[in-house]
C-alpha cells in the first residue's frame, strides 16, 4: 500500500452500511416547466448486498444511480458512501471517494479505445496512484478471473462484445471498491453473454464482498438480487420476495 492510499484508508471511514440514500429529490426546471424526477427516495445498503433497481423506461433510474455516484447533483436530500456525505465534500474529494469507493459499469462499456484491455483495467488504480508495476499484477489477476488472460493486450475494436463488458467488469472491481453502481450492464449484450457477465458480477461479489447497485429490465436479474427496489413516479419502493 502507497502513502496516499494510507493517507485515504484513514480519512475514510467505513460501516456496516456502505451506502445510504436519505430523502433524494430531483427536479428538472427548464423554460418554465417543471419535472420532478425522484421524491423523497431513501434506502440503505449493507456492504456485500446486492440490489436490482427496476422501473419504466424514463422512470429516472439513470438519473438515481448518477445521484448516488456523485455524477449528478440532487435538489433535496443527502447520499453518504462510506460514511462520506458527498453534498458536503469538494469536487476533488468526491473523486477520491469514487476511486475509492465506487466501481461503475454501463451499457456500453466505455473502454478508452486508445488503450489494450490491460490498461484500461490499470487506469483506476494509476489515478489512485498505484505504481505501475503493482496495478499491472492487480489488473492482470482480474483479467485472468473474467477470462481474459490470453487478450489483455488487445484494444476494445479487437474484443467481442461480451469481452469488452468482461473487461469493464475487471476495471470495476480492480480497486476492490465498496459498491459497484451498475446501468443497465448486460443490456447491449445478447442472452448468453449476459448470463455470463450476471454469474461473473454475483460470484465476485461474493468473493470480494462489494456491493452492487444495478439499475436494470431485466427480471432475471434481478430476480437475483438480495432486494429488488420499483422507481414509479419518482418514489422508491421495496418490492418484497416471496
Amino acid at each position: 500500500m502507497n502513502e496516499t492510499t494510507r493517507k485515504e484508508s484513514a480519512t475514510m471511514p467505513s460501516s456496516e452500511n456502505v451506502l445510504r440514500a436519505s430523502h433524494i429529490a430531483k427536479t428538472y426546471d427548464e423554460g418554465g416547466l417543471r419535472t420532478d424526477v425522484l421524491s423523497d427516495v431513501s434506502f440503505t445498503l449493507k456492504r456485500g448486498q446486492t440490489m436490482a433497481i427496476v422501473g419504466a423506461s424514463g422512470s429516472g433510474k439513470s438519473t438515481l444511480l448518477h445521484i448516488l455516484g456523485g455524477l449528478d447533483t440532487l435538489t433535496a436530500g443527502e447520499v453518504e458512501v462510506d460514511g462520506r456525505v458527498l453534498s458536503k465534500l469538494s469536487d476533488a474529494e468526491r473523486g477520491r471517494v469514487r476511486n475509492r469507493s465506487l466501481g461503475f459499469i454501463y451499457q456500453f462499456h466505455h473502454l478508452l479505445p486508445e488503450f489494450t484491455a490491460l490498461e484500461n483495467v490499470c487506469m483506476p488504480l494509476l489515478i489512485r496512484g498505484t505504481a505501475i508495476g503493482e496495478a499491472q499484477q492487480q489488473a492482470m489477476t482480474l483479467l485472468e478471473r473474467v477470462g481474459l488472460a490470453g487478450r489483455t493486450h488487445h484494444k476494445p475494436s479487437e474484443l467481442s462484445g461480451g469481452e469488452r463488458q468482461r473487461c469493464a467488469v475487471a476495471r470495476a472491481l480492480v480497486t476492490r471498491p465498496a459498491c459497484v453502481l451498475g446501468d443497465e450492464p448486460t443490456g447491449n449484450l445478447d442472452e448468453g453473454n449476459a448470463a455470463q457477465v450476471y454469474a461473473l458480477m454475483l460470484e465476485l461479489n461474493r468473493e470480494i464482498g462489494t456491493s452492487f447497485i444495478l439499475v436494470t429490465h431485466d427480471t432475471r436479474l434481478a430476480a437475483r438480487m438480495d432486494r429488488t427496489l420499483v422507481l414509479h413516479n419518482g418514489v422508491l419502493q421495496e418490492n418484497l420476495k416471496a
